[in-house]
């Protein structure tokens, strides 16, 4: 069996890096032709944008941000050039997000993700996210379709008539969420259904926690997970290494400390931030809220792109302490104003009737003069009275998080 999707996957990690940047400046001439990020990078000459450094100085779109803006500047926000009727399919996510699917081939770019989890032409995948509205049915969908395999397009729920399909059609693989896997294989059981075609699965959407792998795969389904989005696509994979995820082709990944678009140190956790170079439509830096970390070295399954811990949690820790929001960016901005501090992270907890706030701060030699001078950029900045606390370097969690909220 061939290993892998194609010599894209292979090739040398300073390839594939110039590939990427020497492809970016055409990209954002693309969005620049779309009003918002005509405003947003206004001044950018697109052909300075060579490299990561060049990268980190464009501002961040938050994904958190985009229902406002498609609100403001419908459907689409200002951020896609072409008119609704110049893409296949229109869909629509909580928020509301109104999401495009480009006409070219693999729009959502999933087929590595179903070839590494073993799907190949010819095969029966039994695709059971929804297809109501929202993109997540056609994600896989296409993608498999563009992989050369037949799709049932089942959908969620109603597995009675999924049985039927299952018996008729003898699917290879399932894609869908984890949870609803196990309830199909718990249901079937009980019924007396026959399942046993389903060797394979692509999970996503849903925790999947080793006690439920560990369950699916005594059931002899070797499953494995995806991580994306409705509005980007497929962003990182599963391979048989089962050692983090690989980043898909065609994106460039920055990790960035939260509250900010700076890139962390290497290995240290923080939130993705996308580029997308599909030139129908791009994304330039969008921060998606989720964190991740990136591993080292090259994957054993000899695939050389980027390898990410896969999700770790959400970056967006706003909180509102004493009636007021305190963000990661104010924490980011404590940071930048006194870079001989490590890490930090405010801890919010109850003091009787009132909220207290508590600043963490690794420091290598403390003094009194720079606590008092950390808590005066902590009012300043929070407008919120708190104390500082001094801890040793390399003491606080590498996890992500600058806000932790322990009110009860």
């Amino acid at each position: 069996m061939t290993e892998h999707y194609d010599a894209l996957e292979t090739r040398n990690a300073a390839q594939r890096e110039a590939n990427l940047f020497s492809r970016l400046p055409d990209v954002l001439r693309r969005a620049m032709a779309a009003p918002a990020y005509a405003e947003r990078l206004s001044g950018i000459d697109p052909s300075d944008i060579t490299g990561r450094a060049e990268l980190a100085q464009l501002p961040l779109l938050r994904k958190s941000d985009l229902p406002a803006l498609h609100k403001g500047a419908p459907p689409f926000g200002g951020l896609v050039a072409g008119p609704p009727g110049s893409f296949g399919r229109l869909f629509t996510s909580p928020g509301p997000i109104f999401e495009p699917e480009p006409l070219h081939a693999d729009p959502w770019r999933s087929a590595r993700a179903l070839f590494a989890a073993g799907f190949r032409p010819g095969d029966v995948l039994l695709n059971t996210f929804s297809y109501h509205l929202t993109p997540g049915g056609f994600i896989l969908d296409t993608s498999a379709r563009a992989l050369g395999c037949a799709v049932i397009p089942a959908g969620p729920g109603n597995t009675e008539a999924q049985f039927e399909l299952i018996e008729a059609y003898r699917p290879v693989g399932y894609s869908g969420t984890p949870d609803f896997l196990k309830i199909l294989l718990d249901a079937a059981d009980k019924a007396g259904r026959d399942l046993s075609s389903i060797k394979r699965a692509l999970v996503s959407g849903a925790a999947f926690p080793q006690s439920l792998q560990d369950e699916i795969k005594a059931r002899n389904i070797d499953a494995y997970q995806a991580f994306g989005t409705a509005d980007l696509g497929l962003i990182a994979f599963e391979t048989s290494a089962h050692e983090g995820m690989i980043v898909n082709e065609h994106l460039i990944v920055e990790i960035v400390r939260p509250g900010t678009g700076d890139p962390v140190a290497e290995g240290d956790v923080g939130e993705i931030v996308i580029t997308s170079l599909d030139p129908d439509h791009p994304w330039i830096r969008l921060a998606i809220g989720d964190l991740t970390a990136a591993l080292p070295e090259r994957s054993p399954c000899g695939r050389t792109n980027m390898r990410i811990r896969g999700w770790m949690g959400r970056a967006d820790q706003t909180t509102k302490i004493k009636g007021m929001f305190v963000r990661p960016e104010q924490i980011a901005e404590i940071s930048r104003r006194h870079p001989e501090l490590g890490r930090l992270r405010l801890i919010v907890t109850r003091d009787g009737e009132s909220d207290k706030m508590t600043l963490k701060a690794e420091v290598e030699t403390s003094n009194t003069g720079l606590l008092d001078t950390v808590t005066t950029t902590l009012r300043s900045v929070t407008k919120l009275g708190g104390s500082v606390d001094w801890v040793p370097l390399g003491s606080l969690p590498n996890d992500g998080k600058v806000i932790a909220d322990d009110r009860p």
